[in-house]
């Protein structure tokens, strides 16, 4: 029981984010910017085109949604039907070529793009097919998704609202890390140039927003390793005490009633 009580015993220096912040802090600090997500194979976004000639749209809504009630469905009006819900939007997806296929433009390489960067790229089809000659174009993201395995409160998988999402939006929307997370060793696994790599991130460490991992992008796996009580409560031995404990308490509670039955 002494063992068990000392494994549990954290030290502040292990918990406390951000330390020695009042330090280095003094002076501000410049804000890291790269947190725009750019496109991957797979990645499904919505695609809206508007012009000062509405007319000329309707080149983009031949392309139709087949066993849909009632009929097809044209995809342009789908995008504007749910452009208030982002979730339930028809998109693109971006195919393992890094290409969006859109209908009378053709297929446009996206991948390594922002969604600004995006959007430049199909005006730029769009005005080189002579089909628009001042096309603006919105890309969204739409399934843009993080999972959080581990010593955290509520492990899930994320979606991300916005481009600018840190590792500790992510986190705070798991609940936080458990009492037996380690602040210290949380790794990140992100896909990048057909190769998956791994960050280390120290949330005790107030370096950590200079962390090029400290902005999340899309696809991110996150995991909080666990601290050694935690191993210690999901071992063999623990489980074995425990049920031991409570044998022996049974039987000393039979013995004592029959010790004062038999006075």
């Amino acid at each position: 029981m002494a063992m068990l009580l000392m494994s549990s015993c954290v030290s502040t220096k292990k918990i406390v984010y951000f330390q020695d912040s009042d330090e280095v802090f003094k002076q501000g600090q410049q804000i890291m910017q790269q947190y725009e997500m750019r496109l991957k194979p797979a990645d499904q976004v919505y695609i809206k085109i508007t012009c000062s000639e509405p007319e000329l749209l309707s080149i983009f809504a031949q392309d139709v949604v087949m066993g849909t009630a009632g009929g097809g469905t044209s995809t342009s009006s789908s995008y504007l039907n749910n452009a208030g819900n982002m979730s339930n939007a028809y998109g693109y997806t971006v195919d393992n070529d890094g290409y969006v296929a859109l209908p009378a433009v053709g297929r446009v390489n996206v991948a390594g793009c922002t969604m600004s960067e995006a959007g430049q790229r199909i005006e730029k089809s769009i005005i080189d097919a002579n089909l628009i000659k001042d096309p603006k174009v919105t890309v969204l993201l739409l399934n843009a998704r993080v999972a959080v395995l581990g010593a955290v409160k509520s492990p899930q998988v994320v979606s991300l609202t916005s481009e600018r999402n840190t590792i500790l939006d992510v986190l705070s929307r798991c609940g936080d890390i458990g009492d037996t997370g380690l602040r210290q060793k949380i790794s990140l696994y992100r896909e990048e140039n057909g190769e998956r790599k791994k960050y280390s991130i120290d949330l005790t460490d107030c370096d950590v927003f200079q962390n090029p991992a400290y902005y999340v992008q899309q696809n991110d796996m996150i995991y909080v390793e666990p601290n050694k009580s935690q191993s210690v409560r999901s071992s063999a031995f623990y489980t074995f005490l425990n049920a031991g404990s409570s044998i022996i308490g049974v039987i000393s509670t039979i013995v004592s009633i029959v010790v004062l039955v038999t006075r």
